[in-house]
């Protein structure tokens, strides 16, 4: 049986996957600040704009389950390091786009290797952080999305008032690829359960997927990404579209993008104290339902510091949302059916989370459009935070420990 205390000389390694998680959240955030240019170099609509943003989440949709069954066969540090290459090839191949097709299709191989990377790191984590340290650890790879957008955001928005959006894909290219030789050094190597093994793995995996808990939960987890997706990911575009100039709109959007590293990370730091995980969803769903009503639905145009008051309601949205995936990340465990694979039950539910993050910004920037303004966003985010709410309550956690699976424990 493998053991959850990592090997002599690995306890940091979980913050080499947490940086990995940002190298890849980094190439889903490039695009936000770039937009405006895209669309003038590209001749893009306002729909296929909210599609390039989402289109690198259409590998997850389709193949987490299978990113989980590939890492019983190859080893988690194999599929993780492979993802960042994708993720390096298809930004370098974006940056050489001509029009909207090609930068799709880049786009689309930038969502395989953001899914490898996405799927293995919180099994990798498992097995690598020192037990005292996997909620804070866990917290911290529930934040890296948020991390990544105040990054790529905080950056984008004055380097791109310089340079060229292809110079800015190259750059994320290099930045995509940074992370490897840390990987490969600090990780420690795959035991993968090879063909063998295939079969005790697809067992697992469809006992997983036969339990309702983890369907549950990865709806959940998408009612939370899909509007924050659409909100986050198209405030620089809200911003300009208001008026605003220069590199502010990057720059609010960023600190927006941080409060929801800080929501993570603070939950993670009140559950490491006792917090009850399910007593969080609930009020995080209902403090994003009220401050994007007031957010949106509120003429701010018309409102004395109505700018500063709008940006106060959007980074409380982002600061409550980032409590949802700490405590879905951290019940992974829990969720996972008894004779199950818990890295099946995190692939299933980036499936589902990353089908929200796909529709989210394509149906924010249609409502915007059939409206003529960002107004009418508040209708999806209310709509999926009230199924959130009330599909949380279904959440059902085991309270016994499963019999440990050995071979996912080695291969994630």
């Amino acid at each position: 049986m493998a053991s959850k205390t990592p090997a002599s000389g690995t306890g940091s390694s979980w913050i080499v996957i947490v940086a990995a998680g940002v190298a890849a959240g980094l190439q889903v955030w490039k695009v936000p600040p770039a937009v405006p240019f895209l669309r003038h170099d590209l001749s893009l609509s306002l729909v296929q704009a909210g599609t390039l943003l989402g289109i690198v989440q259409l590998a997850g949709m389709l193949g987490g389950l299978g990113v989980s069954l590939l890492a019983e066969l190859i080893g988690g540090r194999r599929c993780l390091s492979g993802g960042l290459v994708l993720l390096f090839v298809g930004s370098v191949g974006g940056g050489f786009a001509w029009s909207a097709a090609p930068l799709l299709v880049s786009r689309a191989v930038e969502g395989a290797g953001f899914i490898l990377v996405a799927v293995t790191g919180p099994g990798l984590i498992r097995r690598t952080a020192p037990p005292g340290r996997f909620t804070t650890a866990m917290g911290f790879w529930g934040a890296y999305q948020g991390i990544s957008t105040f990054a790529g955001l905080i950056v984008g928005a004055p380097a791109l008032q310089v340079l060229s959006w292809r110079v800015w894909w190259w750059g994320m290219a290099v930045i995509a690829l940074a992370p490897l030789p840390w990987v490969l050094a600090r990780v420690p190597r795959d035991e993968a359960g090879g063909v063998r093994g295939a079969a005790n793995a697809l067992a697992r995996i469809g006992r997983t997927v036969r339990a309702p808990a983890p369907w549950t939960a990865g709806i959940v987890f998408a009612c939370y990404t899909l509007p924050w997706m659409a909100v986050v990911g198209f405030l620089p575009t809200i911003y300009r579209d208001g008026g605003m100039t220069g590199s502010w709109p990057g720059v609010l959007s960023a600190v927006v993008g941080a409060a929801n590293a800080v929501g993570s990370i603070t939950t993670a730091a009140l559950m490491k104290r006792g917090l009850p995980t399910r007593s969080l969803i609930v009020p995080a769903f209902a403090l994003m339902a009220v401050t994007s009503v007031l957010a949106f639905a509120v003429d701010w145009h018309g409102v004395p510091a109505g700018t500063a008051g709008q940006f106060a309601c959007v980074t409380v949205f982002s600061l409550t949302g980032g409590a949802i995936p700490a405590t879905l990340l951290r019940m992974i465990g829990e969720l996972t059916p008894v004779g199950g694979s818990a890295p099946a039950t995190m692939g299933l539910i980036q499936q589902l989370f990353n089908a929200g993050s796909f529709v989210g910004p394509t149906v924010a920037a249609w409502l915007a459009t059939r409206t003529g303004n960002w107004h009418s966003t508040w209708w999806l985010t209310c709509t999926c935070t009230a199924v959130g709410i009330a599909l949380s309550h279904r959440l059902r956690p085991r309270t016994t420990v499963p019999v440990p699976d050995t071979t996912a424990a080695r291969c994630t």
